[in-house]
């Protein structure tokens, strides 16, 4: 496994390399990404007048990406911690499915969030919500990506609305009490990324990727579907 540790990268521009290393490369990846500037990311099909506070939204400014893969959508800031794993499905021996994938990452990621679950499509712990996920399937790979809250400020999720098709388990209550951060098991954002690189090096025969690689990869043919949302 190569890992891709970005810091800083925008999440239009992260997005991006994860379609080139998904579909132009055979390799598997784990890419984390802190310290991304604000933005709104939604799904594939998600609608914008449905999910988000479409005024406030564009009188703060606030850029609205669509990814290339189904899934929710998130408010993000530099307090926000992706990790994106991109896997052969026989290399893990998983079966390409979402449930299987979704239970694979739970397995994966058991020794680093104690007493965590994941939860429809979400990292729990007991009622609350930590990581969401978003998966993107095709013969013999996959993609996974989580966005994990390190931290967050309340008063951003005043920029979505309460989506109609929401997970089970959260009922009608409110994003404030939802969610809850890695903060308290993490003090520092740099203390889960080494925590994770340190598991992923025990775990696969991982290694660093060189930027050249990345960069060679993305120069290769692909359809690229991510984009900016105009409002």
């Amino acid at each position: 496994m190569h890992i891709l540790n970005l810091k800083n990268v925008p999440i239009l521009e992260q997005l991006c390399i994860e379609e080139a290393l998904l579909r132009a490369d055979t390799h598997n990846w784990c890419l984390i990404n802190t310290g991304a500037p604000p933005a709104i990311v939604m799904g594939i099909s998600g609608k914008p007048h449905s999910l988000l506070n479409v005024e406030k939204v564009r009188s703060d400014g606030i850029p609205v990406i669509k990814r290339f893969s189904g899934g929710g959508t998130v408010y993000i800031d530099p307090n926000t911690v992706f990790v994106t794993l991109i896997c052969n499905a026989s290399d893990v021996s998983v079966l390409t499915q979402p449930k299987p994938i979704l239970e694979w990452s739970e397995k994966l990621y058991s020794p680093l969030f104690k007493g965590f679950e994941a939860r429809e499509n979400d990292y729990v712990f007991g009622e609350k919500k930590f990581g969401g996920n978003a998966q993107y399937i095709q013969k013999g790979r996959f993609l996974h990506h989580t966005s994990f809250l390190w931290d967050y400020e309340a008063a951003n999720m005043d920029y979505l609305l309460l989506p109609e098709r929401r997970p089970q388990y959260r009922e009608d209550r409110a994003h404030t009490d939802f969610l809850c951060t890695l903060k308290a098991n993490f003090p520092q954002k740099e203390e889960l990324v080494n925590a994770l690189c340190t598991h992923l090096m025990a775990t696969f025969d991982a290694k660093i990727a060189a930027t050249d690689l990345v960069k060679e990869i993305q120069a290769r043919p692909h359809r690229k579907v991510s984009t900016l949302v105009d409002l």
